[in-house]
């Protein structure tokens, strides 16, 4: 339910931002204008493809703390059901207003049950590095999205 209510209003505020840029006439020239405003459009204090492309992926794990301001997710300790003796927790920031790569920084903690305790174990530097692809990957999508409709 949250979930759909945040997408209805994200939808909704990048609706109202983006229809000021089809009002924009003109020739090709115009084009990379509203490219450009469309990379930057947020009602939030960071880029808001970014953002939503990080809410939908880590949908599937706690929440501790969402700050849209900030662009800070935090999330709880997470087991997947595969691997319960193991957990991880997240930490995404959004550094930015644009959609660049360096905008995006992923955090991970990981640890393993051991004798009943959970212990800090080392985390791959791969999985940070995937998980920040996967994030960007979505969050092109989503702008390649609302500049095509």
């Amino acid at each position: 339910m949250a979930s759909r209510l945040f997408r209805s209003v994200s939808a909704a505020m990048l609706l109202t931002a983006l229809l000021p840029l089809a009002a924009c006439g003109g020739g090709s020239k115009d084009r990379p204008k509203a490219d450009l405003a469309a990379s930057k459009v947020t009602t939030i204090g960071v880029n808001a493809y970014l953002w939503r492309a990080s809410l939908d992926t880590l949908s599937f794990m706690p929440m501790v703390q969402t700050d849209s301001n900030g662009g800070v997710i935090v999330t709880d300790w997470y087991a997947n059901p595969n691997s319960p003796n193991e957990r991880m927790k997240l930490t995404v920031s959004i550094l930015d207003q644009d959609l660049r790569a360096d905008a995006l920084r992923v955090a991970a903690s990981r640890q393993v049950s051991q004798g009943g305790q959970w212990i800090d174990a080392p985390v791959q530097a791969a999985t940070v590095q995937k998980l920040e692809e996967v994030i960007l990957t979505k969050a092109r999508d989503l702008r390649r999205t609302a500049i095509a409709g």
